[in-house]
């Protein structure tokens, strides 16, 4: 169950790139444990606004707070160890790496040990190595990709690749979990995979789970509450049903007919 508690607030979000405004205004509010969407046609500047949270962008105007704290110009290394994680529209793996040491190394921003410990092998490098590894075997094993541990990602199948993704992302311990696009390029079978491991991974780490996707399916299933927005604007928020039935999200995505 959602806890009443705000984890992100977004305030007037505004954003320029050079003259060009891709975002007016934009307000959000996640409650702790909730899953919630942004959606919108394509271009409607959804992924900027994922970008400006995960600290790839710092917003023209307005604030992104975080369970309290402004994270406005943070580093995105900076905001990993906020506990916020990130999947990307692309999938963005290290395909010169096996699918365990890409999980490995999205946890070292937190290594706590310097470059004299990893050169002489000291006892404090050996341990945090050993409970890198043991996290990064977890992991494979919760989304069944143990057997799939020293193999390269561009060597798997692309809604495997989804997986390895994502629990990267999880690697990272996060409270607030992005989601751009999971569900792209999935076939039938994996998206409906998809939708169950992200009811499981809400369920069992008590995440917050915020989604940009264009699957209807897969947000009308998932989400309680979904943001809409289009040419950079908000024009709906509510539930499921509600946007289902709003007729200017009817409008932004066909002109006229229904979701």
């Amino acid at each position: 169950m959602t806890d009443n508690t705000v984890h992100l607030e977004i305030r007037n979000l505004t954003h320029f790139f050079g003259g060009l405004q891709a975002l007016e205004n934009i307000n959000i509010t996640m409650r702790k444990e909730e899953i919630a969407g942004l959606i919108g046609p394509n271009g409607a500047g959804k992924t900027t606004v994922f970008n400006i949270v995960s600290g790839f962008y710092a917003p023209t105007q307005g604030d992104i707070i975080v369970s309290g704290t402004r994270i406005n110009g943070k580093k995105p290394h900076d905001i990993a160890a906020m506990k916020i994680g990130r999947t990307f529209q692309n999938i963005r793996l290290w395909n010169e790496m096996t699918v365990l040491d890409n999980i490995r190394i999205s946890q070292h921003y937190r290594l706590e040990y310097n470059a004299a410990d990893a050169f002489f092998h000291t006892a404090r490098y050996k341990r945090r190595e050993a409970e890198i590894t043991s996290k990064a075997w977890e992991l494979l094993d919760i989304f069944k990709l143990a057997d799939l541990a020293y193999e390269y990602p561009k060597n798997i199948p692309y809604g495997i690749q989804r997986r390895v993704e994502i629990a990267r992302a999880l690697s990272l311990q996060p409270d607030l979990l992005l989601l751009d696009e999971p569900a792209a390029g999935l076939s039938a079978v994996d998206t409906v995979q998809l939708i169950d491991y992200v009811t499981w991974l809400h369920d069992n780490f008590h995440l917050t789970i915020w989604m940009i996707e264009h699957q209807m399916d897969v947000i009308m299933k998932l989400c309680e509450h979904i943001t809409v927005i289009d040419f950079g604007k908000e024009i709906a928020s509510g539930s499921p049903e509600e946007i289902k039935n709003n007729p200017d999200v009817i409008k932004a995505y066909l002109g006229d007919g229904q979701l």
